[in-house]
């Protein structure tokens, strides 16, 4: 019997926070939903709403007096700033935090020498193992996003245009997972806290090639694809260049080049996934591909 009752998630919107929140609702635990003092955003009906001021510990462990665990879910921008959700998680006596994670495996010195910007991930992690003996953490490693990065783009494939783009001939295995999976891992984690405390999790939907999507999405769609080839070293030094001109788009680049280079950077499974030991759900190869290609996220 999990010791977590009740979570608050932060960063409920964008574009994994629905998927995520959908799963937490389905779930046993008692969700509330942070949001910035100000904020539009619009949560489905019914969900617990509290606002706070992000840049006032203070207002921060007022709102999370009572909670059992903080998930944070903030983008980009909000990396550097998840020590004072920390601290105010502590203050308010919180047990567990997930911090924002969910990507490539940022505890491999190889991903962080290649793609710096993700630093502000690591010392989070470094922050939380020196406060072990005031609150636990677990820090979930998903790769990309598979059906939200087929829908956009990210993972090389352009449905409108039939046009996939290989990195480095589209041969290096990766670890990526749908939407719903990253909520459910999230959900499972909680629900096994003895078993999930301290440390990093990884999950996935698949391990795949960028050549075993692209056969796939032939078969789909009924037609030949034209091919594109970019290097992973292209990728990171121009990844590279855009970042020290200030152009943060290199970012993706970085990520792109890291993932699906030849070291095998991107695959998850050397470093022991969790799926079996969380209990979640094998899914369909074909069906995720065919939502994303089609715009749509697996389970909508």
């Amino acid at each position: 019997m999990s010791e977590i009752k009740n979570v608050i998630i932060i960063g409920a919107g964008g574009n994994l926070g629905p998927s995520v929140l959908n799963e937490f609702l389905k779930s046993s635990f008692n969700v509330t939903v942070l949001s910035r003092e100000g904020s539009s955003s619009t949560f489905p009906s019914g969900v617990k709403v509290v606002h706070a001021d992000y840049s006032s510990v203070d207002s921060l462990t007022s709102a999370f007096k009572g909670q059992d665990a903080v998930l944070s879910l903030v983008g980009t921008l909000g990396f550097a700033e998840q020590v004072k959700l920390i601290d105010a998680a502590i203050a308010a006596g919180v047990k567990r935090f997930l911090p924002s994670e969910y990507g490539s495996n940022t505890q491999d010195q190889r991903v962080q020498d290649q793609v710096p910007i993700f630093a502000p991930k690591v010392n989070t992690v470094k922050y939380l193992r020196s406060k072990e003996d005031q609150i636990s953490w677990s820090s979930i490693i998903t790769g990309p996003f598979f059906d939200w990065c087929l829908k956009v783009g990210f993972l090389g494939f352009d449905a409108s245009s039939k046009t996939a783009t290989l990195i480095d001939d589209g041969k290096a295995t990766i670890s990526s997972t749908n939407l719903q999976q990253v909520g459910r891992a999230a959900v499972k984690v909680l629900e096994r806290a003895d078993l999930t405390k301290n440390q990093y999790i990884f999950v996935s939907s698949f391990e795949t090639t960028q050549r075993e999507i692209l056969e796939v999405a032939e078969k789909i769609t009924g037609e030949k694809w034209t091919i594109n080839n970019v290097s992973s070293k292209d990728l990171l030094e121009g990844g590279g260049a855009k970042i020290q001109k200030g152009d943060f788009s290199g970012a993706f680049d970085l990520i792109k080049g890291s993932c699906f280079s030849k070291e095998g950077l991107g695959n998850l499974k050397p470093v022991g996934l969790w799926n079996e030991k969380l209990g979640l759900p094998k899914e369909d190869f074909e069906e995720s591909i065919k939502a994303g290609l089609t715009g749509k996220l697996v389970g909508q």
